[in-house]
């Protein structure tokens, strides 16, 4: 200590010309201070003004780079205030080539490009719907947790490069549908937080009013939701159908999931799509288990992107959002040539159980689900390659997540303040446009009204 003190001592003899010899802590330090501003007065009020990261200009409203170099730096409050050296936009990469993993394809010369262009707005935008859906559903687990969610609730985190991947690299005018895991297309399709939420606790401001629950939401060009295995494809099929005879250039994603990759109804679909040469990417949802049962155990061949045997195939990398999205445009490219149908099959993963009466350990390990997270989480993964390529800072991570975290809190919030809709309203649109009509009730003598 004594000889820490010496050296201390004699580097202020140089700094200010004059002998000092003091033999305690306390006495350096005041002779310290008077060349050196240890406090300020208000010190805690410009820790937390000034430690705050920045917050970013949305993605479609850049400064100029001569705004960003002529922009005046802001005076010190005081001698003893901390400087905080916050980046300029300009600072960032706006555009980065990644590699990514190599699809392997079934009935095609070549497959999806193996590298991958993100510029800097679609990463940030990536990376905000990905933790939108992440927090919505762990919103949605505690919400069920304290019952008021009720009824069936399968959540899709772990997944959620998959439905980001997938909007991306589509048009807001092609269509999708899905099977019951659906909350992630549903927000990805354009519906908010607060519709889904509302809709998951049955209340009036529910996308489908209080009336589908989980299972049902809906949007323009998106589909739902669909409660009964595998019944969603013969109906993709069908809208592709639609897209044809109407010759608008649209594709239909129609999505199923391992589970429901035995269904008979699936392969009907496959033959009338490949028959009739339909715009239809079947995407096979692949996180390895169908409800409790493992892929090996439900599947003699677990290949689901051979499953269509005479349509052509490809198997993603369903955690890697860049890799969904070059295979979707891929995919996508090739029904609009008038070439038919395509399957792609995404392997993903389900942090949850298969429902939310289902634990999701009995038949897996913990170890497993933290092993999938720790290695391959799509978020963590998307935010390492922005932060390793300098297209982002760790701040603005943080700045969106705080955002997104009071997003869904207020949703939240609405989802158990609004109320339920009334019994009168029960049974209305039924049909669609048609003039109103009764409806029995619960027992033959009670009498509702149906208002399309």
């Amino acid at each position: 200590m004594k000889n820490m003190l010496t050296i201390i001592s004699n580097a202020l003899c140089r700094i200010t010309g004059k002998n000092v010899a003091a033999q305690t802590v306390s006495e350096l330090l005041i002779d310290l201070s008077e060349y050196v501003s240890l406090t300020s007065p208000a010190a805690p009020a410009l820790a937390k003004t000034q430690r705050q990261p920045p917050k970013p200009p949305p993605v479609s409203t850049r400064a100029s780079a001569e705004q960003l170099v002529s922009a005046p730096a802001a005076p010190l409050a005081s001698p003893g205030a901390r400087v905080v050296v916050s980046r300029s936009y300009a600072d960032f990469t706006p555009q980065a080539t990644f590699d990514i993993k190599k699809c392997e394809v079934h009935r095609l010369e070549e497959g999806p490009a193996g590298k991958a262009e993100l510029t800097r707005e679609q990463g940030l935008q990536y990376y905000r719907t990905m933790q939108t859906i992440r927090r919505m559903e762990l919103r949605a687990d505690q919400l069920y947790k304290q019952k008021i969610i009720r009824g069936f609730c399968h959540l899709y985190d772990g997944q959620e490069a998959c439905a980001v991947g997938i909007e991306s690299a589509i048009n807001p005018s092609d269509h999708l549908i899905t099977a019951y895991r659906s909350h992630g297309y549903t927000y990805t399709r354009g519906v908010s937080v607060k519709e889904i939420l509302a809709e998951l606790t049955g209340r009036k401001g529910g996308v489908a009013k209080g009336k589908g629950g989980s299972m049902h939401m809906y949007a323009p060009h998106f589909y739902g939701g669909n409660g009964i295995v595998g019944a969603q494809i013969p109906l993709g099929a069908g809208i592709a159908l639609a897209c044809q005879y109407q010759g608008n250039n649209q594709v239909c994603v129609t999505l199923y999931g391992d589970g429901a990759a035995n269904q008979g109804q699936l392969f009907e679909s496959f033959n009338m799509a490949a028959l009739w040469k339909l715009p239809c990417i079947f995407i096979c949802e692949n996180n390895r288990y169908g409800m409790g049962t493992s892929v090996e155990r439900a599947s003699a061949s677990t290949d689901y992107y051979m499953r269509g045997d005479f349509i052509p195939g490809i198997r993603v990398d369903g955690m890697d959002v860049l890799c969904v999205r070059e295979a979707t445009k891929f995919a996508a490219d090739h029904c609009r040539a008038g070439k038919g149908p395509i399957v792609m099959e995404l392997q993903t993963y389900r942090y949850h159980g298969h429902s939310m009466s289902d634990p999701g350990v009995s038949y897996r390990t913990r170890e497993e689900i933290q092993e999938v997270r720790s290695k391959s989480d799509p978020i963590s993964l998307l935010k390492e390659r922005m932060l390793s390529s300098n297209m982002a800072s760790a701040e603005e991570f943080k700045v969106i997540d705080v955002e997104i975290r009071k997003e869904v809190e207020e949703a939240a919030q609405f989802a158990t303040s609004d109320p339920e809709p009334p019994l009168e309203e029960l049974c209305n649109h039924i049909f669609y446009n048609e003039a109103p009509i009764e409806v029995r009730g619960t027992n033959p003598w009670s009498k509702l009204k149906s208002v399309s």
